[in-house]
């Protein structure tokens, strides 16, 4: 007699520790953990959320990653990243990115859309190629059950990571692609702008918020401007109040902390955790006051 195959067994959501609900840790911040690793630290952290990058994955496998995450009754907040659309394989790579993020159990793919050609100075032909790559994504992703999460960059990064620099290019490319196409809002890559107020109204209003991001604007600047993320509460962003606006705005989703930095990397997982979980209850949970 042939067996029937195995009934998949369900597996219980993490119940958040007080006060961090709908926190999520984004495993760029636990560079030097495995997927493993992170799954593990969040359950212990009471953290309920986690937003994967494409490399952990890579390094655990699609199939043992989407078991490990499952297992462990946490929710795939996101999956970074998509995007880079001027690369040869683009096409490809993206789509395989959303195969990846349905497999995974999350509806969000983060695009970082990618800076200029090698050798290019045309940024009006750049932010072209990002358009036409995300229109032609956009149709796939939406039927896997995947909406395309445009994260637009500080403009410091335009030449090498991203051309979309501000929220209002991102909303603007979401809307013309469509087929619930939106925005990431990191609280890095948009504090500065003048325009932020408008902009997130406008998203939200559209129901374009697909993620929320945050991390905090140390200096001085390393040599490695992309390193150059602190703590919510260590720098110069009023994160706290970008919260709230996203909030006034109707997002009701999950709040993932993403940083990248060398001193945070090479701190033991388990520290970064808890100064993680200590500062979103100070200045993100309910009735928490404004950072100053």
């Amino acid at each position: 007699m042939t067996a029937s195959p195995a009934t998949p067994r369900a597996h219980s959501p993490l119940l958040p520790g007080p006060g961090l609900e709908l926190l999520a840790l984004n495993t760029a911040t636990t560079k030097n953990w495995t997927l493993a690793d992170a799954v593990a630290g969040c359950v212990e952290a009471g953290i309920a959320g986690i937003g994967l990058w494409r490399d952990r994955v890579a390094e655990t496998g699609l199939d043992q990653a989407a078991r490990l995450v499952r297992d462990a009754g946490l929710t795939v907040t996101s999956l970074c990243r998509g995007g880079f659309f001027a690369a040869p394989d683009a096409i490809e790579d993206n789509r395989r990115a959303v195969d990846e993020a349905a497999a995974l159990g999350t509806d969000t793919l983060v695009l970082v859309c990618g800076g200029l050609p090698d050798g290019s100075r045309d940024l009006p032909a750049a932010r072209r190629t990002v358009a036409e790559g995300i229109a032609a994504l956009a149709p796939y992703a939406e039927a896997h059950g995947v909406r395309l999460a445009i994260e637009p960059l500080h403009p410091m990064f335009c030449a090498d990571r991203a051309v979309v620099s501000t929220l209002g290019q991102a909303l603007d490319l979401a809307e013309q692609a469509g087929h619930g196409t939106g925005v990431v809002v990191d609280t890095y890559h948009v504090w500065w702008d003048p325009e932020l107020e408008t902009q997130i109204a406008r998203a939200g209003a559209a129901g374009l918020i697909h993620a929320f991001q945050v991390c905090d604007w140390l200096l001085p600047l390393p040599a490695d401007a992309l390193l150059g993320r602190g703590h919510v509460g260590d720098g110069s962003i009023d994160i706290p109040r970008i919260a709230a606006l996203v909030a006034e705005a109707g997002y009701q989703g999950w709040t993932e902390v993403e940083i990248f930095n060398q001193e945070v990397w090479d701190t033991p997982g388990t520290e970064t955790l808890r100064t993680l979980t200590e500062r979103h209850r100070r200045f993100l949970a309910a009735g928490a006051p404004a950072c100053h």
